[in-house]
C-alpha cells in the first residue's frame, strides 16, 4: 500500500502528464501507481480527472484549442486504461447506469468521453449513444436499458434548443428519471426554463451530482 505522500506524488506527477499531453509518462505513472498499491480511483479522480480540469481552463481561456485538448485526452485515456480495471474491483461493481450522448447536429463530444471515462471508472454502467443523436433515441434507450439519470450534451445553441423538446418526451415515458444537462451554452437559467434537473461545468461536478441524484432515486423506490 502506498503512502499518503507517495500517492500525492503519483497525483501531481498523473496531472502534469495529462496537462502536457505526455501519453507514455501518463501510462508508466499509472503503471506505477498500480504497481505501490496507491488507491485507484483517488488516483483516477484527483490525477486524470484534476489534470483534465486544468486542460478545460486553457481550452476555456484559448491557451489550448482542439488539438492539444485532444492529446491530452489520449493521454487520459492512456492512464485510465492502466488503472480503470483496478477501480472496478474497488468500487465493487456498477453503482447506477446512465445514458449519455450529444445532442442531434452536434459533433462536439470530448466533454463527453471524458465524462464516460469518469463515470466508467467510478463503476457506473453508461450507455454512449455517440454524437449527433436523435431525440426519439435518448427516449428508445432510456426505455430499454431503466438507466437512472439522462446526461445530454450540447455544444452549440443550435443543438441546445433540441433539449427542450427532448426532456418533456423523456418524462412523459419516465416521470422518475433524472436529466443532467452540460455544454459551453448551458447555464443554471437553461435548467430552469428546459425543465432540467441540474447542469455540471465538469465530469468530477457531474459524477457528484449524479451520485446525489442517484441517492434521491434509491431512497425514493425504498419508500
Amino acid at each position: 500500500m502506498a503512502t499518503k505522500e507517495k500517492e500525492k506524488e503519483l497525483i501531481k506527477r498523473l496531472q502534469d502528464a495529462i496537462i502536457n499531453y505526455k501519453v507514455a509518462d501518463a501510462k508508466q505513472i499509472a503503471e506505477e501507481a498500480v504497481a505501490v498499491g496507491a488507491d485507484a480511483y483517488t488516483v483516477t479522480m484527483e490525477g486524470l480527472a484534476g489534470g483534465m480540469e486544468v486542460v478545460s481552463e486553457k481550452f476555456d481561456s484559448h491557451e489550448y484549442f482542439v488539438p492539444e485538448t485532444l492529446l491530452c485526452a489520449k493521454a487520459l485515456y492512456a492512464a485510465l486504461d492502466v488503472l480503470k480495471p483496478h477501480i472496478k474491483l474497488q468500487a465493487g461493481g456498477a453503482r447506477g447506469q446512465v445514458v449519455l450522448g450529444v445532442m442531434q447536429g452536434d459533433v462536439h463530444d470530448l466533454g463527453k468521453n471524458i465524462i464516460k471515462a469518469i463515470f466508467e471508472a467510478s463503476g457506473w454502467t453508461v450507455h454512449d449513444l455517440g454524437r449527433d443523436v436523435p431525440l426519439q433515441r435518448f427516449v428508445e434507450e432510456q426505455l430499454k436499458t431503466d438507466s437512472d439519470i439522462v446526461m445530454l450534451s450540447a455544444m452549440m445553441t443550435t443543438s441546445m434548443v433540441g433539449i427542450k423538446k427532448l426532456i418533456p418526451m423523456i418524462k412523459e415515458k419516465n416521470p422518475k428519471v433524472k436529466i443532467m444537462i452540460g455544454g459551453a451554452p448551458i447555464t443554471e437559467k437553461t435548467v430552469e426554463e428546459y425543465g432540467a434537473d441540474i447542469t455540471a461545468d465538469n465530469a468530477p461536478n457531474a459524477l457528484k451530482e449524479a451520485m446525489k441524484m442517484l441517492e434521491t432515486l434509491r431512497k425514493g423506490r425504498a419508500a
